[in-house]
């Protein structure tokens, strides 16, 4: 079982090493909370939560994800665990998806995002 989990992470490593297609992007409110990675967040900081797949128990914390949306960019910070995401799902505090749109859009189809 460890050796599958491993090979899954590694394999999706490489994969978002080259960019991916997101299948989602949504926002979400840390609200001074802690994130799964244990630092305190707060909706204005640039930061992200990652689906269980992605999170890979903590592997990926504090790593930077730059995304992109219609010629808009973001770089942000890997700090929280987004349980009901799917893989390729990326869930972002509300002051990082408000450099890529309004709020009031909700859900981004067609965005990109890499591992920087």
């Amino acid at each position: 079982m460890l050796y599958s989990q491993v090979s899954a992470v590694v394999i999706m490593s490489a994969v978002l090493a080259r960019g991916v297609n997101a299948n989602k992007v949504t926002w979400y409110q840390p609200g001074g909370a802690y994130g799964a990675c244990g630092s305190i967040n707060q909706n204005s900081d640039f930061v992200v939560a990652l689906s269980p797949s992605e999170y890979a128990g903590g592997a990926n914390c504090w790593r930077r994800i730059g995304v992109q949306y219609q010629g808009r960019s973001v770089d942000v910070t890997v700090v929280d665990l987004c349980p009901g995401c799917e893989a390729g799902h990326i869930d972002l505090s509300e002051g990082a998806f408000e450099q890529l749109a309004s709020l009031d859009v909700g859900v981004l189809q067609g965005a990109t995002y890499q591992y920087e």
